[in-house]
């Protein structure tokens, strides 16, 4: 007589888009975990959730992609179910219903309950900080507020995530701890807007509180900053940065354009004055700080003259890191509303000659590193290097420190000090000292 299989069904949690999704997908793993789930990460399973992005278009047709590739498999025996969840599946849930069928199940971005219900788990809210870390041991994502307030012209994750909501400091001092038990030594702090945290739970911005409590927690050795809103951010915080050893000298603000016409219709709240008394507050404040921020250019009704002043102030601010867009004409934003008037070609050119100015500023800031020590941690091997990164780096996004293997081993997750003895673009060679 046949019996029935016992065999607990693997689900396999597939992530898509920024660090915020990579969050979101560590507590769904640990939800999973919690109810005796086997759960895996970008692997095998028989049972498939995408956590998907629905930012800007490269973004949402990598997600479609994902999901189609998905439904392939299902459809060819591979797996047995398909669920999507996300800010894709939040913003259009109902296109992607009526297109995509063979999807079992569509949740969105705050239907965590609901999700682990059709995966037959239940949502323990004891479960505090409880996550599956996907990243490498040593650092990890703490996700210290959801939602965002701001009214960017040409954004839509307030439409996908919701309104700006913090997690309160006693909350996030317990995954702290939780995490630092787990061999974590690096929080990077996320949030949509990190400048905005505290103003709806304690009526100010707290973020300087929250630092203060997370210096205290044990065997934490770096607190990194990323996503900091320049309008109204809080420059006590650049006081304690210098003060405190454990919070790394680096920020990533993004601030997306510096002419005034175009930062008023992207509804910044700032100006070019404004914004250049903020880059100077910063590296008066912490001498040396890294500063990363990330640029849009071909937004609506941007000029030659627009651009060519952008050009100009990347070359004079000289930024240690930096990212640029295209900009994407994304539906119900303010922006929407305008005639996206820069053709495409157009539009890459000039993230082109941006990323070409900003290589070049790297590499010559990355020469005057040549013959100095820095304090490394080790992420990985890779090849023939151990790759290690300094404060001013973050992971996946910053200059990187490789160390030849074969003159020495090195533990993943420890610190050294390092000469450097070359330097690329975007990459650094050191030797550890004795």
């Amino acid at each position: 007589m046949r019996t029935k299989s016992t065999k607990k069904h693997t689900i396999n949690v597939v992530t898509l888009g920024c660090s915020k999704n990579v969050y979101d997908s560590e507590v769904l793993m640990g939800q999973l975990r919690a109810n005796n789930k086997d759960v895996v990460h970008e692997q095998e399973g028989e049972v498939v959730v995408i956590n998907t992005c629905g930012f800007i278009d490269n973004a949402k047709e990598e997600s479609v992609n994902t999901i189609l590739s998905y439904v392939q498999k299902k459809q060819e025996g591979l797996v047995e179910k398909v669920f999507v969840t996300g800010c894709l599946s939040e913003r259009y849930k109902p296109d992607l219903i009526k297109e995509i069928p063979d999807v079992d199940q569509y949740f969105g971005t705050t239907e965590l309950p609901s999700l682990l219900a059709a995966l037959g788990a239940d949502y323990k809210h004891e479960l505090i900080g409880e996550r599956l870390t996907t990243t490498p041991k040593n650092y990890a994502y703490l996700k210290i507020a959801e939602g965002c307030d701001r009214p960017c012209s040409f954004c839509a994750i307030p439409l996908m995530r919701g309104k700006h909501k913090s997690k309160p400091i006693e909350d996030l001092v317990i995954e702290a701890t939780k995490l630092a038990v787990d061999g974590v030594k690096e929080l990077i702090l996320i949030a949509q807007d990190l400048t905005y945290y505290g103003l709806d739970l304690y009526k100010k911005r707290a973020l300087k509180q929250l630092l203060e409590a997370l210096v205290k927690v044990e065997g934490i050795e770096w607190i990194r900053l990323h996503y900091a809103f320049p309008s109204g951010f809080p420059l006590e915080v650049l006081d304690l940065m210098r003060q405190e050893s454990k919070i790394c000298n680096y920020i990533d603000i993004p601030l997306q354009h510096i002419s005034d016409p175009i930062l008023k219709s992207m509804r910044r709240g700032t100006t070019q004055e404004k914004t250049n008394a903020l880059i100077r507050e910063f590296r008066e404040r912490v001498p040396g700080m890294a500063i990363r921020t990330t640029l849009i250019v071909g937004y609506p009704g941007e000029t030659e003259a627009d651009f060519n002043l952008l050009k100009q102030w990347v070359k004079d601010t000289k930024f240690d890191r930096l990212g640029c867009f295209t900009y994407s004409h994304e539906e119900n934003t303010h922006a929407f509303n305008l005639e996206d008037d820069v053709p495409e070609e157009v539009k890459m050119e000039r993230a082109n000659q941006i990323m070409a100015l900003q290589s070049d500023i790297s590499w010559a800031l990355n020469q005057e590193k040549i013959g100095k020590q820095y304090r490394v941690v080790i992420d990985r091997k890779e090849g023939e290097y151990y790759v290690g990164r300094t404060e001013y780096d973050s992971p996946d996004v910053d200059n990187e420190v490789l160390i030849a293997a074969q003159d020495g081993y090195l533990r993943q997750g420890d610190f050294y000090s390092v000469r450097i003895t070359d330097a690329e673009d975007f990459d650094l060679y050191a030797e550890v000292l004795p």
